[in-house]
């Protein structure tokens, strides 16, 4: 399937090509888009919804055509009736289809952007203009937090300029909410949505069912000058999933050959439950030519509640032993082990996330020459989690009769098992620590907040006749603090243990102390694990056994770790000449300008030595800095349609957050390799941006006006500075060594991030829209949209010298949709490709975990009617959608080996869904 998409993708593209002469006749009829005046807001370029003539789907691709071909930056684009069309669960997936895009799924949903192969880390999200805060432990926006029905239009800027205050490295999302005033009439618009998981009920916790509903109001008064717009969007929405999960592979001897081993296993059923309420409220009020005030408000309220029921078996990496194995190219492919100790779990996790943006903008138009800005904005947003962990099985690990035997099967995307005992059966389970991992039970409640104020000034001089249309120049400061705190971490114990070691005796011995669960708390059925050959595991309600824990708070340097504030100061003064020119018979129009850009960066943290983990030292640290920003955009309209777009500028993306923390963990070995030298681990308070200069050139053929594109874009990024985590030198002076010998140098090692220079980052990208009766009336309602992008990067640790994978990096992305949409009647296929990438999940402790993610292609299928103006149904239309129609795996691998690490299928998602607008 693959294959032929892109071929027809290819095909298509060259038969737009073919059309050229039909396309020039059309210029003679439709004009060329007027010069956007670059100090006006960029929502502008997708508002006029009146004086579109066409509907529905084409009508939000030539909006959003329109956008593209009108902007001096190099942007994609995307439009309200574009995402009312396919209305996906969040904007993430509206996103995700835009050329040089791609997302990473996180759970079986879209969240996080990768724009030209980099990950969240290297943009920058904007809401109405405004940089946005992230529920996440980093920079990076979770998509999903944004439903699609709240959203009007989002412009991505792939070059810079001085204007666009907040941009990214890799470039930068800007979502738009609506503009009330820019709507002649009143519009209502009530949405509702059904939908069912294919994979059923995993986990009798969830249902396979859920639902979503919108409506969004939006009305003028007072002769037009006043415009008041509301949308509520509500969902619930269940999440199902059989996973797989591999600890390693340690190496063995097999009859003389080394062969890889499984070294321990996950078998899961994983279900969640999404609810997520937004709200966005709009005023607008314009008494006059001369003044215009808007009021921007979002709300969003995220809750995921999560269950894992699994069985986690050490297998190479325990006391078992293996008979009978096979290996195949140099991999253990079967097996039998004795003395495995299984542990059931049943895990609850849950997100709580709460996020608001206001925004006040005010313009003025002074006179004839002279416009300008005043803004104010807030956002902030919180996340409170809770990680909860309970332990059964079928006795401690002290008692030498509770063990099984296992045979193993390897396949290609996760292995078999055939147990011995019977796990359903709740005589032989009981509720202990079966692996000897010295707890019954564990639980976290990590907090992270993060809040941002900003106001911003802009000044306009407008000129009547020069090669600039006008200057703008402004001041823009942001105060943000971002505050994580790992909450309480603690053992739960079965009997009561108050020194904090975990489930232990007095004597550091195991507990050994078990319980039974129950029976008024067992949850029948027991959960089916069968794709994995286990026939199922006991399950029991979580909150129920909660109560028969003891709880032992942890005392660790990586729970204090944990604890960590940033704050940034940051204040952007641009210049920027807006050019509208003629270069003999070509219009050129784009600006020059650049950025000083102060920052005022610090961070309070801990000390955390080994020898006195109880007694954390707070300690600050920080840095001052200031960055310049030079850009240039030029867009060059040649005849028939063509246009030429060059950019150079200078980008910067801000380092994590989590890597700006001044925490520090110490030890001062006595023995091995550091024997005698201070050792830390921590952040890095210091820690300057990633920068680059960047160089694009776009070639971009316009048919019909904006019925039609192809595009061919190249990127060139030299980077001036980097970050990567790394082993420096540290001097240490000053440090106090306790109780142990003092060392012969302040100078130790410390594993931080650091700030490197040099390495490129370079690619191309295609993208075509072509509605197929620009070359063949016959073929009017159908048409295609497509994209390919090809990203390489070359980049070396600063240290070592060796080379470096970049987070989010991959290589290869491709988009393709084919759409009908003609007499009330519309159908649209899109596919999404990625290939393997570098990414970050959640990792063990609750803290950010970096994997390395399987290429992956989603599929997703919609078909729609809507009725025509003369039913009396007007207004009504109805929805069908397949959500990842392939049934596409999410998978992770080892580095090096290449070996499975997790393996997640979500199911499609099956949707039906009754739109009613007047």
């Amino acid at each position: 399937m693959k294959r032929n998409l892109l071929s027809v993708a290819l095909a298509s593209a060259t038969m737009m090509l073919a059309a050229n002469a039909y396309a020039q006749s059309a210029d003679q009829q439709a004009p060329a888009p007027a010069q956007q005046d670059q100090t006006k807001d960029k929502t502008q370029d997708a508002k006029t919804l009146d004086t579109v003539t066409v509907t529905g789907i084409r009508a939000g691709i030539e909006r959003a055509i329109d956008t593209k071909r009108a902007s001096s930056e190099i942007v994609e684009a995307i439009s309200a009736e574009d995402i009312g069309k396919l209305p996906d669960v969040s904007i993430a997936e509206s996103i995700a289809r835009l050329p040089g895009l791609a997302m990473q799924r996180v759970a079986g949903r879209s969240s996080t952007v990768s724009i030209r192969g980099l990950s969240d880390d290297f943009s920058t999200t904007l809401l109405n203009g405004r940089e946005q805060v992230s529920v996440g432990h980093n920079r990076g926006v979770e998509f999903d937090q944004y439903p699609s029905e709240l959203i009007s239009g989002v412009v991505v800027y792939k070059t810079p300029s001085a204007q666009l205050v907040g941009q990214g490295l890799s470039g930068t999302v800007d979502l738009h909410t609506v503009r009330p005033l820019d709507y002649t009439d009143r519009q209502v618009v009530f949405n509702a949505r059904g939908e069912h998981n294919s994979n059923g009920d995993l986990n009798s916790d969830v249902s396979a069912y859920g639902n979503r509903f919108s409506v969004s109001y939006i009305d003028q008064f007072l002769d037009n000058t006043l415009g008041v717009a509301i949308g509520y969007a509500h969902l619930d929405t269940p999440g199902q999933a059989n996973q797989w999960e591999a600890w390693g592979y340690p190496t063995i001897t097999v009859n003389g050959e080394t062969a890889n081993l499984l070294g321990g296993s996950k078998s899961q059923a994983f279900s969640s439950t999404n609810k997520r309420d937004g709200l966005m409220g709009v005023v607008q009020y314009k008494p006059s030519e001369s003044y215009e005030t808007t009021l921007d408000l979002y709300y969003s309220k995220f809750k995921i509640d999560e269950t894992l029921r699994f069985m986690e078996t050490g297998l190479g990496w325990s006391g078992a032993t293996l008979s009978n194995p096979v290996v195949e190219n140099g991999n253990v492919v079967s097996g039998t082990f004795t003395g495995v100790r299984p542990v059931l779990r049943n895990d609850n996790n849950t997100k709580d996330d709460k996020l608001f943006a206001a925004g006040w903008n005010n313009r003025f138009q002074f006179n004839d020459d002279w416009a300008g800005v005043f803004d104010l904005s807030y956002s902030k947003g919180e996340r409170d989690e809770m990680l909860l962990e309970t332990y059964s099985g079928l006795g401690p690990a002290t008692d030498p009769n509770a063990f099984d035997t296992v045979d193993f099967v390897m396949g290609s995307d996760h292995p078999t098992f055939t147990y011995g005992r019977d796990y359903t059966d709740p005589s032989q389970v009981k509720l202990t620590d079966p692996g000897g991992w010295g707890q019954e039970g564990f639980v976290k409640f990590p907090h992270v907040k993060d809040e941002l104020w900003a106001v911003r000034a802009d000044l306009e001089r407008s000129f009547d006749e020069s090669m600039f249309s006008s200057v703008e120049f402004g001041l823009n400061y942001t105060s943000r603090e971002k505050t994580r705190a790992s909450g309480l971490e603690a053992f739960l114990c079965l009997a009561p243990n108050p020194d904090g070691g975990g489930c232990r005796d007095a004597n550091g011995n195991l507990s050994g102390a078990t319980a039974t669960v129950p029976s008024s708390s067992l949850v029948h059925p027991g959960v089916d694990l069968s794709f994995t050959g286990i026939p199922g595991t006991l399950s029991y309600d979580i909150d129920d056994i909660f109560g028969l824990y003891n709880i032992s708070p942890l005392v660790h340097q990586d729970v204090t770790n944990k604890n960590w504030t940033v704050n940034e100061d940051v204040t952007t003064a641009y210049a920027q000449l807006n050019i509208n020119t003629d270069l003999g018979s070509v219009p050129v129009h784009g600006n020059i300008g650049i950025q000083a850009v102060h920052t005022d960066q610090s961070s309070d943290g801990f000390l955390v030595p080994l020898s006195a983990v109880d007694s954390p030292t707070p300690i600050s640290g920080g840095a001052t800095y200031d960055d310049y920003l030079p850009s240039l955009n030029l867009s060059f309209e040649f005849p028939a349609e063509q246009v030429l777009r060059v950019a150079a500028g200078r980008q910067l993306a801000r380092p994590r957050l989590d890597w700006m923390r001044a925490n520090q963990n110490l030890d001062l070995p006595q023995s091995g390799q550091n024997a005698g030298l201070w050792v830390a681990t921590g952040g890095n308070p210091e820690l300057k941006p990633w920068e680059a200069n960047a160089y694009d050139v776009s070639y971009e053929k316009y048919f019909g006006g904006t019925k039609g594109y192809v595009s061919v874009a190249g990127f060139y990024k030299d980077l001036r500075t980097w970050v990567t985590e790394t082993t420096v030198p540290y001097d240490f002076t000053g440090y106090d060594p306790g109780d142990a010998p003092p060392p012969a140098s302040p100078i130790g090692l410390i594993t931080t991030p650091v700030n490197g220079e040099g390495g490129t980052i370079y690619g191309w990208e295609f993208a075509a829209s072509v509605p197929f009766d620009l070359a063949w009336d016959a073929l009017d309602g159908f048409g295609l949209q497509g994209s390919y992008s090809d990203t390489t990067s070359n980049i070396q640790d600063p240290v070592t010298g060796e080379d470096r994978t970049i987070a989010g990096l991959s290589e290869k992305v491709w988009n393709i949709t084919m759409y009908y949409e003609k007499n009330g009647y519309q159908a649209r296929v899109s596919q999404r490709h990625r290939s393997p990438f570098l990414g970050e999940i959640q990792g063990f402790g609750a803290d950010r975990s970096q994997r390395f993610i399987n290429e992956e292609d989603i599929v997703d299928v919609q078909f729609g009617y809507s009725f025509a103006e003369s039913s009396a149904l007007n207004g009504v239309s109805l929805l069908f959608q397949v959500l990842n129609a392939t049934d596409e795996p999410y998978r992770e691998y080892f580095d090096g080996s290449g070996l499975a690490q997790k393996h997640s299928e979500y199911g499609r998602t099956y949707m039906f869904g009754v739109t009613y607008k007047f």
